[in-house]
């Protein structure tokens, strides 16, 4: 998320406003405003040294450095019950908020002393990539650090956002709308070229693994195509696309549809409008993100009700499948002359 958008997002008042309202749902769903952690009451007990977020009080570990962690660490810095709020590694935004530490959040060795050296009751999860390498099940498979909560999903979970593949297969199982597809690697290239000619241009080639936002292309023509997949398949993205989704180009409005969840119960919050491709007029490669705005008036309630029912039926099909997702999860959709469709989830805040 640049700083534009993190501007945007603490200065509209209306974004603010969402802004509250998700992360006053979030602390409610998660415990560090009651007097009594569902964590807690689950069995997991407290050891010397490390309190769960019952305690009178709580340390927060918050884990990024960006955009997204400037607004929680801005928000969560007002909370009653906050002792201490520690950014990992933080910039400078956040450094007004909390105190900033050098550990990068993919070395979980180095957060979980941490977290011991200084009593954490809670950790904050803001980018993908320490979900998607299995920070969540680190820390509830180590008896040390088991009973205090990571907000984030397992890597299982995470992976809905971390392979584009698994994410399409998911929903094609559980039926929930979506662009036709295919995936292909460098062993059966002829038939990614095959498969792209029989979709219309624009053409949408998308990394199978984590590429900071940058990792989807969208190319005019069937000869560029073609170029830019066997670049793909050859490293570009590095070992991300060592597989590619191949899919048919939605042409619409993009908005974002979040759900904050406890695996169980949820919340789905106020739809959101961003926007990705870095030039003007939305033209350029995408970015992390240029921009957002909340709440989206031209999206209409029809078309918010079918949003609601894929993210609500999205939470149910994974305790389904048995995997173990708490935190954000986050729906992109296009609004299609068809109706909704999902073009991405993404694992996170």
């Amino acid at each position: 998320m640049s700083i534009f958008c993190l501007l945007f997002s603490i200065e509209s008042a209306k974004v603010r406003t969402n802004l509250l309202i998700f992360a006053t749902l979030f602390f409610r769903i998660f415990n560090l405003v009651r007097p009594t952690s569902a964590f807690g009451r689950r069995g997991r007990g407290r050891r010397e040294g490390v309190r769960g977020v019952g305690s009178e009080s709580a340390n927060v570990l918050l884990l990024g450095s960006g955009g997204r962690e400037h607004a929680f660490a801005w928000k969560i810095a007002q909370s009653k019950r906050l002792a201490r709020l520690f950014i990992a590694p933080g910039n400078a935004g956040t450094a007004l908020c909390g105190t900033n530490v050098d550990i990068n959040p993919t070395n979980f060795g180095s957060v979980k002393q941490f977290v011991l050296s200084n009593n954490i009751n809670m950790v904050v999860v803001g980018p993908e990539e320490p979900l998607v390498r299995g920070i969540y099940d680190f820390f509830r498979e180590d008896s040390q650090i088991s009973n205090i909560p990571v907000i984030g999903p397992s890597a299982l979970g995470a992976r809905l956002e971390g392979s584009k593949e698994f994410a399409k297969d998911f929903m094609t199982r559980h039926g929930i709308p979506t662009a036709r597809y295919r995936s292909f690697t460098k062993k059966n290239v002829e038939e990614a070229y095959a498969f792209l000619e029989t979709l219309q241009a624009p053409y949408v080639l998308k990394a199978d693994g984590l590429a900071a936002g940058k990792g989807v292309l969208i190319v005019p023509s069937l000869e560029e195509a073609k170029r830019e997949l066997g670049e793909m398949l050859s490293g570009r993205f590095g070992h991300a696309g060592d597989t590619v989704v191949i899919e048919e180009y939605l042409s619409g409005i993009e908005c974002s549809v979040f759900v904050a969840t406890d695996g169980k119960s949820y919340r789905v919050l106020p739809v959101a409008k961003d926007y990705k491709r870095v030039g003007e007029g939305d033209t350029g490669p995408n970015t992390g993100g240029m921009g957002v705005y909340s709440p989206v008036p031209i999206v209409t309630d029809e078309e918010l009700a079918v949003m609601k029912r894929v993210m609500v039926d999205t939470v149910a099909e994974l305790a389904a499948e048995g995997i173990d997702y708490r935190g954000c999860l986050y729906g992109g959709f296009m609004l299609t002359p068809e109706g909704p469709k999902v073009l991405e989830f993404n694992a996170r805040f």
